[in-house]
């Protein structure tokens, strides 16, 4: 079996990436294609729900999936994954994640993975987000806001992604306005020209509803790709900590 799909990830939290992955798994799903969804770990189940859904649930609604399924490793506490895991007493294992990733994959054509944090946010003493994207093996989506700031957290998490070997297929400004200001124009085509990638824009969704249309004037065909399920095997059984 291969994994065919994409990695979203975003250039911090709050960043955008639950909406971008959802936007894409709502479009990829009204084209006809099985389409599932994984969110590897889940932080902050303790804060009270407010006009959207947790991630998971989200990414569950929109692909017609159990949350349980989207997610297995959930925290309470509103904190970076390997906290939460010390608060429990327990440890994120890599592997577990790519085991839970892969089950989801099995069951659809497609598969959209919603990282947690940056890529750089720890999973543990070993390991981070972005091992797990290098041990998937998918390609790159990256999620940031539109405004003062995000040209170097974009070239940043470009630049890990890059070093680590990830293909970067696009970043995704969001929410993008209706009508822009001269700088998150700006913002937008400097990242293009600095990061050599393409930049999309997603403006912001008012309910879950609105996600389908949002995602299909994303350019999502050109973002998905995969690699077998050996060559992953084979690339995480070698990988060693970036730290």
């Amino acid at each position: 079996m291969a994994i065919h799909g994409c990695f979203v990830t975003g250039t911090d939290t709050g960043a955008g990436k639950t909406f971008v992955a959802a936007a894409l798994c709502a479009a990829i799903a009204a084209a006809g294609v099985r389409i599932a969804a994984c969110k590897p770990v889940m932080t902050g189940l303790a804060d009270a729900g407010g006009e959207w859904p947790h991630d998971h649930e989200l990414l569950a609604a929109v692909t017609g999936a159990h949350a349980r399924d989207v997610c297995s490793t959930t925290f309470a506490p509103a904190v970076s994954p390997h906290l939460a895991a010390e608060l429990a007493g327990t440890t994120i294992e890599l592997g577990a994640l790519v085991a839970s990733a892969t089950a989801a994959a099995a069951r659809a054509d497609v598969l959209v993975v919603e990282g947690v944090g940056g890529l750089l946010v720890p999973l543990g003493p070993e390991h981070d987000v972005r091992d797990l994207a290098v041990a998937l093996g998918l390609p790159l989506v990256v999620a940031a806001r539109p405004g003062l700031g995000t040209i170097n957290h974009c070239l940043l998490t470009i630049e890990a992604a890059r070093t680590a070997g990830l293909d970067v297929r696009a970043v995704v400004l969001t929410p993008w306005p209706g009508e822009p200001t001269v700088m998150q124009r700006s913002n937008r085509d400097t990242i293009a020209r600095l990061g050599e990638v393409e930049v999309a824009t997603l403006p912001r969704v008012g309910a879950a509803e609105q996600l389908a249309r949002a995602g299909a004037a994303l350019p999502w065909e050109g973002w998905l790709g995969g690699v077998s399920s050996q060559s992953r095997l084979t690339r995480s059984d070698r990988h060693t900590p970036h730290r």
